[in-house]
């Protein structure tokens, strides 16, 4: 999400979180102008900073900036470094690239240092493939840490994410199969799925 108004419209659906992208190679980079900020201040759902191998200190600032409630980390970013941001009375979700079951076996170093995990389809670039990996490896991961699923979920998904009976499976990342553009939301089609998948 990058535009004000698109913003304010998706930020009326029944949703939990709304994401942000903080990594300047990104086409979804959020603006920084005024009415962008402004708009995401008053948001009444959780708000969550999307950054790929940060300084914490550029991270800290701009979760202050723009009121984050979340940091959603896509980089190397350490345990301690996880630990640290929670420390500073954020949320922190930790990404995870699969595209093998023994992509999961990394996240037990994380257990005591996110709140969620997210496990994404395993890619060569940042900000993800738009493909979706083989959800029938979930089975490997045995955390206690919950877990949000991302990798090109779109509408033609909706029977399969329904049948996801993992017991730490916390939800879903809705992106690239939902935009008109990149970070520009199509707010009907998100709409009709959130209607049709709770």
């Amino acid at each position: 999400m990058k535009e004000a108004e698109n913003i304010r419209q998706v930020g009326n659906l029944d949703i939990d979180f709304i994401g942000f992208i903080f990594y300047p190679k990104s086409p979804r980079y959020i603006s920084d102008n005024k009415e962008t900020i402004e708009t995401i201040h008053f948001l009444n759902l959780k708000k969550v900073g999307v950054f790929v191998n940060e300084t914490a200190e550029k991270m800290l600032e701009n979760t202050q900036k723009f009121r984050l409630d979340f940091l959603q980390l896509h980089g190397g970013e350490s345990p301690e470094i996880c630990r640290f941001l929670r420390a500073e009375g954020y949320g922190v979700i930790k990404s995870f690239l699969i595209g093998s079951a023994d992509d999961f076996d990394g996240t037990g170093a994380y257990r005591d240092s996110v709140d969620y995990l997210l496990f994404d389809t395993k890619s060569d670039i940042y900000g993800g493939s738009g493909r979706r990996f083989d959800w029938s490896m979930l089975d490997r991961y045995k955390g206690e840490t919950p877990f949000l699923l991302s990798g090109g979920l779109s509408p033609d998904y909706r029977q399969d994410i329904s049948g996801i009976k993992h017991p730490r499976f916390a939800g879903i990342d809705l992106n690239s199969g939902f935009e008109i553009a990149p970070g520009l939301k199509d707010v009907e089609k998100l709409q009709q799925f959130i209607q049709k998948i709770i």
